[in-house]
């Protein structure tokens, strides 16, 4: 029962039959249904590039029956009623879903993974790094996560819930927590005429809470990184719109690192009579689990005044180790407002206690001082409630933040202590939580101002499509919410030996800090290289020091050797877990000691992969060419130099040209290559023409010579061996397949464009050659495809039926398609690239149910794999190169611009080496 509800408001919400909680003796208010529906926006395919609809929001919006569009509610982003149910309901990839050829090919790998994976969690008690056995299942909700860079994430759903978390680094739990809940309150003359739970769940626990709300009269609205939620309040002629607000700020790093998220409850009253409205924030301490079950938990209220502006509120000490932390929950006191709190309830009773206490007056008790700790097996809660004064025909505004002080981490070995960068502003003692709230709440309308100028440019771009603008700033979930750490590094772990000759290695770190992001929020790995290819271009283009930073360690860890020798599961052959001068897989499992053991991938061998080493060089010079760094270009440069000398092995009969080795060697490390090949020849080819670009700006004109002799050698032997009139072939190999269309064919030229190469003087593929094996990508893989509607799939055969060779080349990586959209783009086939791309974002986003966890792969029915990814973030690429392509039509210095691209040099790249500031000087 839920105590003060009667019988007769507890009713369930029906399509076109809302019901509202109005309590007795309340002078006769009652639920009114709304009978004059809103047309669902119409849904238009974006057929041309050309203006685009901002009502576009399809079947997503087909069940709202409100009229409330909600208080300054953008018009692009991703949006979707709160009733809506997605038809289609996919599974995780599993052994299930594979052939019976391909279940042959890979029986061994299979057998010493399910070895290894018992060990792993049996013997060890650890979590596998890619757990193949236990997938994420599907889930449905997820809507903008909360938090800034680097502090942890906490994600909450479309529908409000709070349901991802990520505090411990790179471990993620996904568990709605029930209490964790925002209520409204309205009172009229003095009595409470209407108070529900703003959630459409029904639960077991809390039962004298009005749940159920009508989501027929709801909406969500995403635009990372912030999202509004709509609340037409049926029967009362009062609109809710809280507005959720994360401080992600291009080319901000102190700010942009805090782990805080804050939330405007704008209050409109349609209704001619005045009203007192309250909302109240609860928040169990803890996420229910094994971590609080020891209790010792405890909550106490807080205020703290500063500047003339008074926050309050209440801290959750969450104190079990290894990473103890502090929640605050805290509101904003004006002259308008009245701040309460309830210090502690248990969050798994009937919650009698707090609903009647906020029914009673719209406030809560807020009794002085802490709680008691919590017992074994015992749960706590809280909550802070603000109430204000709501005129007739008028507006209030009420706010609130949510912070985490998670200061001082250990990874999952436990053996090394590290500080989040956000202590370098608000001290590392455990005791920011207070500070970090009063700072959110004073703050966030700058926030919010400097979000706006970032973002509309693209937003008031007519020549955009709608989708585009949705799907660039949404897909940024991934940089704070990819179980990404940024942290302080501290003088004694930069030896001097590890330095070495890279002079801006240890000033950039120290003021920077060191940045990790995970491939996936399933696949558990640090800074994945050959993905985060892909990916860096967000990274470069918004927070440029963080790529720079990023590729110090990269270069420190190419540079060492881990010569214990381990398993890998896909050959079973026993090798060495890290080789000197060759580039990393990865920088380590956040379940270890990311950093200290790096390779945690233990499928293939990387150190004879193909790609690793080709995509340093490249992204060295493309992160040179967009921030003008020339220290860091003479850093980069002998650390090029040997992974090149490295790679050279690969070409086994001196052609210029380096062969794959007859197994999975790249990034597609699932589809087996042989011989040169279209993808590693490709990207080769662009690396040796990179090197010969550096060695003439580093002045090292023997090595210029060198290169320039492979270059002439290997584009000749490119053209021969894999020109097919069409397209390059996959691969030389005697198998069918060697002729299949891969989608990703040109990643090589696209890197060359996007670094300002690739045509005239510096072209390396002939450029009709490029443009007709997009064109023939296009009309096969994407057209061909589904109907042209799924984006690309990455193998197809010439005769127009996907390559089922492997498990990965009928399937569709949504990032390798965004990175195929940016270069249809720089070679002049724009509608192409956005009709491409348009195919993954509709559906992910609208028909598949994964906003906030764009999945690495799904095949044309049934599955998808990986989910929450990294590699989707390469849609930054796109906007990289409408932005190049606008700066050909206006020729000029590219300037810092808003949507994110760095300041080129002032110099010319040659004469910027050539006379380095004195701080880079040798």
């Amino acid at each position: 029962m839920r105590t003060g509800v009667p019988a007769s408001e507890q009713t369930s919400c029906a399509k076109g039959g809302p019901h509202a909680y109005c309590p007795e003796n309340t002078g006769g208010t009652e639920a009114v249904q709304v009978t004059d529906c809103q047309n669902p926006e119409d849904s238009q395919p974006q057929n041309e590039q050309g203006y685009s609809n901002p009502q576009d929001f399809g079947q997503l919006m087909a069940s709202y029956e409100g009229k409330a569009k909600g208080y300054q509610v953008p018009p692009f982003g991703w949006r979707i009623c709160l009733a809506h149910e997605f038809a289609e309901k996919r599974k995780p990839f599993n052994a299930n879903n594979v052939s019976l050829s391909n279940l042959m090919k890979h029986l061994g790998m299979g057998l010493r993974y399910l070895q290894w994976w018992y060990r792993k969690t049996q013997v060890e008690k650890k979590t596998p790094f890619i757990d193949l056995i236990n997938s994420v299942p599907l889930r449905q909700i997820y809507g903008c996560p909360l938090g800034g860079i680097g502090g942890g994430t906490i994600t909450r759903g479309w529908r409000g819930q709070f349901c991802r978390w990520q505090l411990n680094p790179g471990m993620y739990q996904h568990q709605t927590v029930i209490a964790d809940q925002f209520t409204v309150c309205l009172r009229r003359k003095g009595q409470t005429v209407y108070q529900q739970v703003l959630s459409v769940e029904r639960p077991s626990v809390l039962q004298s809470w009005n749940w159920g709300l009508c989501g027929y009269f709801a909406f969500y609205h995403a635009l990372y990184p912030r999202a509004w939620t709509v609340y037409q309040l049926p029967g009362q002629n009062v609109t809710l719109t809280c507005r959720q607000i994360t401080p992600i700020l291009p080319h901000d790093y102190q700010d942009s690192s805090l782990p805080v998220g804050v939330f405007v409850w704008d209050v409109e009253n349609e209704g001619d009579e005045a009203l007192d409205v309250s909302i109240m924030f609860s928040m169990r301490n803890g996420l229910g689990g094994e971590d609080d079950a020891p209790g010792g938990l405890w909550n106490e209220p807080f205020c703290l005044e500063r500047d003339g502006e008074t926050v309050q509120g209440l801290l959750l000490h969450h104190p079990t180790p290894p990473n103890p932390y502090t929640m605050a929950l805290a509101a904003r006191l004006t002259a308008d407002t009245m701040v309460t709190h309830l210090t502690a309830f248990d969050p798994d009773s009937t919650g009698q206690q707090v609903w009647q206490d906020l029914l009673q007056d719209g406030q809560l008790d807020s009794l002085a001082g802490q709680s008691l700790p919590s017992q074994k097996g015992v749960g706590l809660a809280g909550a802070v409630c603000v109430m204000g004064k709501l005129p007739p025909r008028g507006q209030c505004r009420l706010e609130f933040s949510l912070a985490w002080d998670m200061p001082r981490i250990m990874f999952g070995a436990k053996g090394q202590v590290y500080y989040r960068r956000y202590t370098r502003f608000f001290g590392p003692d455990g005791h920011a939580a207070p500070t970090l709230s009063h700072y959110a709440l004073c703050r966030y309308a700058d926030w919010e101002e400097r979000i706006s100028a970032w973002q509309s440019p693209v937003l008031d771009d007519r020549s955009l499509p709608a989708w585009y603008k949705s799907a660039l700033f949404n897909e940024l979930y991934f940089l704070a919410d990819g179980g990404t750490v940024w942290l302080e590094v501290p003088e004694d772990c930069l030896r001097e030996e590890t330095v070495g000759s890279m002079c801006q290695l240890r000033p950039l770190l120290r003021e920077y800090g060191r940045f990790g992001y995970l491939e996936g929020q399933e696949y558990r790995m640090y800074n994945t290289y050959d993905v985060h290819f892909y990916a860096s271009f967000a990274l470069v283009m918004l927070w440029p020091k963080l790529e720079l930073s990023l590729q110090y360690d990269m270069a420190l860890a190419t540079l060492r050797e881990d010569l214990a020798q381990q398993q890998y599961l896909m050959s079973g052959i026993i090798a060495p877990v890290k080789r000197r001068n060759v580039v990393p897989h990865d920088v380590g499992d956040p379940d270890d000691e990311p950093w200290l053991r790096v390779n945690a991938y233990v499928v293939h061998d990387t150190a004879d992969w193909k790609d690793l080493n080709l995509k340093f060089v490249l992204q060295v010079y493309r992160d040179y060419y967009l921030t003008g760094d020339h220290c860091f270009l003479r850093d980069m440069w002998p650390v090029c130099l040997a992974v090149m000398e490295s790679e050279m092995k690969f070409d086994k009969d001196q052609d210029g040209l380096i062969e794959n080795g007859g197994y999975a060697d790249q990034t597609y490390d699932g589809w087996v290559t042989t011989g040169p090949s279209a993808y590693c020849g490709g990207l080769w080819l662009a690396a040796v023409a990179v090197m010969v670009k550096m060695a003439a700006l580093c002045g090292a004109q023997e090595v210029q010579d060198k290169f320039s002799s492979i270059l002439s050698r290997g584009q000749e032997a490119y053209e021969r061996l894999l020109w097919n009139g069409r397209y390059y072939n996959y691969d030389c190999s005697s198998q069918p397949q060697s002729y299949s269309i891969m989608s990703d064919q040109c990643a090589g030229q696209w890197f060359l464009r996007a670094s300002g190469l690739g045509e005239g003087d510096s072209e390396v593929f002939p450029t009709p050659h490029v443009v007709r094996a997009l064109q023939t990508i296009f009309e096969f893989n994407v057209q061909g495809f589904a109907g042209g509607a799924m984006g690309a799939v990455n193998g197809m055969q010439p005769h127009g039926v996907p390559d089922r060779s492997s498990v990965q080349s009928d399937e569709v990586w949504v990032g390798v398609v965004y990175g195929l959209a940016a270069t249809m783009i720089q070679e002049g086939l724009t509608w192409e690239g956005f009709r491409t791309a348009e195919g993954c974002y509709r559906t992910v986003w609208e028909r598949l149910g994964l906003a906030f966890q764009t999945p690495e792969a799904y095949c044309q029915q049934q599955v998808f794999r990986s989910l929450a990814y990294m590699r989707p973030l390469s849609i930054w690429a796109m906007q990289l190169a409408l932005q190049q392509q606008q700066h050909k039509k206006a020729p000029g210095p590219i300037a810092k611009q808003d949507t994110g691209l760095s300041t080129r040099p002032k110099l010319g790249p040659k004469e910027a080496v050539a006379n380095p500031s004195p701080e880079c000087a040798s």
